[in-house]
């Protein structure tokens, strides 16, 4: 069994709105172990995304504790958050949210800007993310030139840029069709092979077939739990990468 490198206790995530309270998450506690391979479902409204913005550290919750990694992430001020975002969690959204006026190798640059490292050694981890995700053949071309599934495969290369233990991916085939979602999850299960944390939020639950737990929120509240499962399947002899 893995050990647990994501904890919530007792979480609660309440949103002020003019005459009223919204509950986005109501007292959820969950463990998940390093290198798990999570999906997340629930209708739209349930709490998916509050749940990976917490984890994520974009959003802090109202009541409870969110622990990654020893880190307990309501202990952090601002700035140690943004570091925390940068070194340890990639984000895919269901935009792919690329910059415009920018090329593909650009946006994937963009999270190394605010490091010391050499120009030439950002480069290659640029030129590798890309690779990775079968989409250096695109680097010089802006967005707009892209198709949908290769605007999100960029996002994933930005994702992975700064080689993070965790990945969280918010409906991240939401605007696919079935052949690009599929190169989408493959990607995201060969990097959770890669040893990774991977989770996956999505109301479609086909989207989350691959993934080896399955949490269920519904209104705010965890109600289901798949439970964990074998650990990832290792990179070794892997002929399941994406194709272009």
């Amino acid at each position: 069994m893995p050990r647990e490198y994501i904890s919530l206790r007792a979480v609660t995530r309440i949103y002020q709105r003019a005459h009223s309270q919204l509950a986005a998450l109501r007292d959820v506690s969950l463990s998940i172990g390093e290198g798990e391979f999570v999906g997340v479902t629930g209708h739209s409204g349930a709490g998916k995304s509050t749940l990976l913005n917490l984890i994520g550290g974009l959003d802090r919750p109202s009541g409870g504790s969110v622990v990654v990694g020893g880190t307990d992430l309501g202990a952090l001020d601002e700035d140690a958050l943004a570091v925390y975002r940068r070194q340890t969690v990639g984000f895919v959204f269901q935009n792919a949210s690329l910059v415009p006026a920018l090329t593909v190798l650009e946006n994937v640059m963009l999270p190394l800007v605010p490091l010391p490292d050499a120009e030439a050694d950002k480069l290659r981890r640029v030129e590798d993310a890309l690779a990775e995700a079968n989409i250096e053949h695109r680097a010089s071309h802006l967005p707009g030139e892209l198709s949908g599934g290769e605007q999100q495969r960029a996002a994933v290369a930005r994702a992975m840029v700064n080689d993070p233990r965790l990945i969280l991916a918010d409906e991240p085939t939401g605007e696919l069709d079935a052949e690009n979602a599929g190169r989408i999850l493959a990607l995201l299960e060969r990097l959770n092979r890669q040893g990774r944390t991977v989770i996956i939020a999505s109301h479609d639950r086909r989207t989350i077939a691959g993934t080896r737990r399955v949490l269920h929120l519904r209104e705010g509240t965890l109600v289901g739990d798949g439970g964990r499962t074998a650990e990832p399947r290792p990179e070794h002899g892997d002929t399941g990468g994406t194709q272009r």
